[in-house]
């Protein structure tokens, strides 16, 4: 079965917080007031480690120990088949979390123990887990390229070459590429699912000549942009707020981006089970959520955290999950990229990619 992959982390170096993934072999499972907590290490980890993961233990009384891993895909299969978790809870791509639950690696949850997470859209979660944080696939540009009232504004305009001129990057993957060629060939963002493969690829042959680049890390789509090799490109929001704010003439639209998430799951037969559904309830509660966008740019996904007061609306409006922002975009099916059709379409974009 297909898995909505994500690299959008493997660029970031694992930072010193981490134990070791297999330095935990010392922790007893009988201990029931911690956890460990694995995730994808560098800023992100740390940004949440100060928002969630303090705050969290602090109130549950418990430890949170931490481990990070940029792929932890592979080794939660080799844990659980021994028999022996050592990790409880997992921040993965919300595919791993789905296809987890389908081949018996990931508790099945209980959300009547996790009223933060019930409380939340049931489009953010699935049996098997919670979303925890958003980012999105936006549309990016060159202001020195397209000033302010000149700028692209849709996937159309990205496929209208002849009106915006300029050189393109696209990401070398089929996840939220077939729905930005789906929204440019008219699809309205609620109606992408399931996706119309033959007419997505017929779009994507389209623009395929008009690709200067098609990029394999977040990292190269920023430095594309900020190098000026491309004029416009697909990027995952966070890397061009972050040239921005380095005073790079870089832009972007939330209009047509594709939301997508990380999300909250448990190993099955988690040596701290019981402890891990707490903590993901407190990973999920709207105050602490509300604090991870204060220490870096992706949204919260309990919507309840832009009623806290704390995130400004200043700040509100710049990040992906705000209300505002999340009702011009398209929510991505994780459950939709996780079926057969899903797999297949990844096997086609290969073949579309090798012609």
């Amino acid at each position: 079965m297909a898995v909505a992959s994500n690299s959008r982390f493997s660029p970031r170096a694992l930072f010193g917080l981490s134990l070791g993934l297999f330095g935990l072999t010392n922790i007893s499972a009988a201990v029931a007031d911690q956890i460990t907590f694995v995730s994808q290490g560098g800023a992100y980890q740390k940004a949440q480690t100060i928002a969630i993961l303090d705050p969290a233990a602090k109130k549950l009384g418990i430890t949170v120990n931490q481990d990070s891993i940029p792929d932890a895909w592979p080794v939660i299969k080799s844990q659980v088949a021994s028999g022996k978790p050592i990790w409880d809870v997992v921040d993965v791509p919300t595919g791993y979390c789905l296809r987890g639950g389908d081949q018996g690696l990931i508790e099945k949850l209980d959300f009547s123990k996790i009223p933060n997470a019930a409380a939340m859209p049931e489009a953010y979660r699935n049996a098997y887990s919670v979303a925890y944080e958003f980012y999105s696939s936006v549309l990016a540009y060159s202001q020195k390229k397209y000033p302010e009232g000149a700028a692209p504004n849709s996937w159309a305009d990205f496929w209208d070459v002849k009106k915006f001129p300029g050189r393109r990057a696209l990401r070398n993957h089929p996840i939220a590429t077939l729905e930005a060629a789906l929204m440019a060939d008219g699809v309205a963002p609620d109606k992408l699912y399931p996706l119309d493969i033959d007419r997505a690829f017929r779009k994507l042959e389209e623009i395929k000549p008009n690709i200067t680049v098609w990029w394999t890390s977040g990292a190269q789509s920023a430095q594309l942009l900020n190098d000026g090799e491309v004029d416009m490109v697909m990027a995952w929001n966070g890397r061009v707020s972050a040239l921005a704010s380095e005073g790079a003439k870089v832009g972007f639209t939330y209009n047509q981006g594709i939301l997508q998430s990380t999300s909250l799951c448990i190993l099955k037969n988690a040596p701290n089970l019981a402890t891990a559904v707490s903590f993901l309830n407190e990973a999920v509660d709207p105050v602490n959520q509300a604090n991870l966008p204060l220490h870096i740019d992706y949204g919260p996904a309990n919507p309840k955290a832009f009623e806290t007061g704390v995130v400004k609306p200043d700040r509100t409006a710049q990040l992906p999950s705000a209300p505002e922002n999340a009702s011009k975009q398209a929510l991505m099916s994780y459950a939709w990229w996780s079926s057969p059709e899903g797999e297949a379409a990844e096997k086609r974009w290969v073949a579309f990619m090798q012609k």
